[in-house]
C-alpha cells in the first residue's frame, strides 16, 4: 500500500502545478529536462507513424492467411476496439499530460507498483517492436537485392534511425512528420489505385471487382472461429498509437495535442486499415497473399501491383513500405526511451537512464532501447525461422498487459474524477467506465489466442517470465527504499 504522499494523483490540466507544462508537483521526478519542441501537427503525425507499420504492410499477409477474407472482420472488431482504448487514453492524458504518460498516472492512481510493472512492459514491447520493424525493413530491402545478408541490412537500418533519434527532439519530430506524411500520402494514393483496378481497370487489364472477396471458399473460408484467431496478429497492427500520450511531455501545446490526436488516430487508422485490406483482398486471390506455411516473404502491398503487372507501382511501393517501417521502428524508439528515461528518473532504472545530453535527449536511455534491434540483427544471424512471426506475437502480449493496465488506471481515474469533479475540466468520454470493462474483456479475448496460436503461446511464456521477472525486481526494489526509509 503506498502512502498518501506517493499515491496522490497529478494535478488535472490546466492547474497553476501544470501552467507552464511542467511536471506537476505530486508526480513522480521523471523526465526533468526534456524540451517541449514538438508541435501539435508533428505530435499527431507521429502518432501514425508508429502505427502505421509492418502491422498492416508486411504482417496482414499472416492474417490474411489465417483468415482469408473475414480478416476484414477482424481488422473491423480491432479498430473498435483501439478506438476505445486510444478515446479513453486520451482524455486521461488530456488530464495529466505528465512526464512518464500513463505509467506516471497509473503510479498515481493504482500504485507505484503499477507505474513500475506499465513502464516497463510497455518497454519491453517497444524494443521488441523496434526489432521487428528493423526486420521487416531488411525484408524489404532484400526484396529489391537479395544477395544482401539479412544482419547487414539490419545493422544499416538500425543506424540510420538511432541517427535519427540521437541528434535533438526537434530533428526527430521533423524526420518523423516527413517520413508519417510520405507513408500516409501513399497509402492514400494506393487506396486509390488499387479502387480503380477493383471498380474500373487498366486499358490492358480487367476490372477485378470483389469476386476475390468470396471465390474461393466464401467469405469465411477458415470458419468463423479464424476470425478470433487472425486477432492475434491483427492487433499488432493498431499497437503504437500511445506515443502520442508519451510525447506529450515534449509537446508544445499537450492539452490541445492530447485532446485532438488520439480521436484523429482512431478514425484515420480504422480508414486505412479497413479500405486497404478490403482492397488488397479484392485484386488477388487470398491464397497468394501468403505461402503455404504461412510465412510471408513480401509485402502483400507489394504482391498486389506484381500480380496485376505493374512491376514500377511494386517498386515505389516497396519503397513506400520501407519508409513506413523505418517509421514505425523511429516512433518506437522515441517512445522506449522516453518510458525508460522516467524510470531512471524516478529510481525505477539505473540512474544513467535519466541523464540527458546537451540537447536534451536521454542518450543513454536511447541507446539501452536498441536492445530489440540487437537481438533481431542476431537471431537474423544464425537465421531462425518465422523471426517477424515471434517478434510480433511477443510484442503483441506485452502491449496486450499494457492495454489493461491502462484500462485498469483509467476506470481508476474515473472514479477519482466522478469524486473530485471540481478538479477537471476538460473533455469526458460518456460511458467511460463501461467502455473500459468491454475493452479490457477484448483484450483478455485476444489474448486468448495463445490457446490456438503457436507463435502467441511462445509470446505468452516470454512475456509472463518477463512480467514475473519485473514483480521480483520491484519487490527487491520496494525492499530497498524501506530500508532506506
Amino acid at each position: 500500500m503506498s502512502t498518501p504522499s506517493e499515491s496522490a494523483p497529478p494535478a488535472p490540466a490546466g492547474s497553476d502545478t501544470e501552467a507552464d507544462g511542467a511536471r506537476p508537483a505530486s508526480a513522480p521526478a521523471s523526465g526533468e529536462g526534456l524540451v517541449r519542441s514538438l508541435t501539435h501537427r508533428q505530435t499527431t503525425m507521429i502518432g501514425l507513424g508508429s502505427a502505421l507499420g509492418t502491422g498492416l504492410f508486411l504482417g496482414s499477409g499472416s492474417a490474411i492467411s489465417i483468415a482469408g477474407p473475414a480478416v476484414i472482420v477482424s481488422y473491423a472488431i480491432g479498430a473498435v476496439l483501439v478506438a476505445i482504448i486510444a478515446v479513453l487514453l486520451g482524455e486521461m492524458s488530456a488530464a495529466h499530460p505528465v512526464q512518464g504518460s500513463f505509467g506516471t498516472v497509473a503510479h498515481r492512481y493504482l500504485g507505484p507498483w503499477a507505474g513500475f510493472l506499465s513502464r516497463w512492459l510497455y518497454w519491453f514491447s517497444a524494443v521488441v517492436v523496434i526489432g521487428t520493424e528493423v526486420v521487416a525493413s531488411a525484408l524489404y530491402i532484400r526484396w529489391w537485392w537479395p544477395e544482401v545478408p539479412m544482419s547487414a541490412a539490419i545493422l544499416a537500418i538500425a543506424a540510420v534511425v538511432l541517427a535519427v533519434n540521437v541528434i535533438s527532439v526537434k530533428s526527430f519530430g521533423t524526420t518523423e512528420f516527413w517520413l508519417s506524411t510520405v507513408k500516409v500520402v501513399a497509402l492514400c494514393a494506393f487506396i486509390l489505385c488499387a479502387a480503380l483496378l477493383v471498380f474500373f481497370g487498366l486499358p490492358d487489364t480487367e476490372a477485378t471487382g470483389l469476386a476475390h472477396l468470396t471465390d474461393d471458399g466464401g467469405f469465411v473460408p477458415q470458419g468463423a472461429s479464424a476470425i478470433w484467431v487472425a486477432m492475434a496478429v491483427v492487433m499488432f497492427a493498431y499497437a503504437g498509437f500511445e506515443v502520442v500520450a508519451i510525447a506529450s511531455a515534449e509537446a508544445a501545446d499537450p492539452q490541445r495535442t492530447i485532446r485532438t490526436a488520439m480521436r484523429q488516430l482512431a478514425w484515420r487508422l480504422s480508414f486505412f486499415y479497413l479500405f486497404a485490406i478490403t482492397l488488397v483482398l479484392a485484386l488477388i486471390p487470398w491464397r497468394k497473399m501468403a505461402d503455404s506455411d504461412g510465412s510471408v516473404e513480401a509485402s502483400p502491398f507489394v504482391r498486389v501491383f506484381t500480380e496485376v503487372g505493374v512491376p514500377a507501382a511494386a517498386t515505389l511501393t516497396n519503397a513506400v513500405v520501407l519508409i513506413a517501417a523505418m517509421s514505425a521502428a523511429n516512433a518506437h524508439l522515441y517512445g522506449a526511451s522516453r518510458l525508460l528515461h522516467s524510470l531512471g528518473g524516478d529510481g525505477l532504472a539505473p540512474a544513467p537512464m535519466a541523464r540527458l545530453s546537451r540537447r536534451g535527449v536521454p542518450a543513454v536511455a536511447l541507446a539501452a532501447s536498441t536492445l530489440g534491434i540487437a537481438a533481431a540483427a542476431l537471431l537474423a544471424f544464425y537465421d531462425v525461422g518465422g523471426l517477424f512471426g515471434i517478434l510480433m506475437s511477443i510484442a503483441l502480449f506485452a502491449v496486450l498487459l499494457v492495454w489493461l493496465l491502462i484500462l485498469a488506471t483509467y476506470i481508476a481515474f474515473r472514479r477519482h474524477r466522478a469524486a473530485h469533479p471540481g478538479e477537471f475540466t476538460g473533455f469526458s468520454v460518456p460511458a467511460g467506465g463501461k467502455l473500459a470493462v468491454l475493452a479490457a474483456a477484448g483484450v483478455l479475448a485476444v489474448a486468448a489466442t495463445a490457446v490456438e496460436v503457436p507463435d502467441m503461446r511462445q509470446a505468452a511464456g516470454v512475456g509472463l517470465a518477463f512480467t514475473a521477472v519485473l514483480g521480483v525486481c520491484y519487490w527487491l526494489t520496494a525492499q530497498r527504499r524501506a530500508r532506506q526509509k
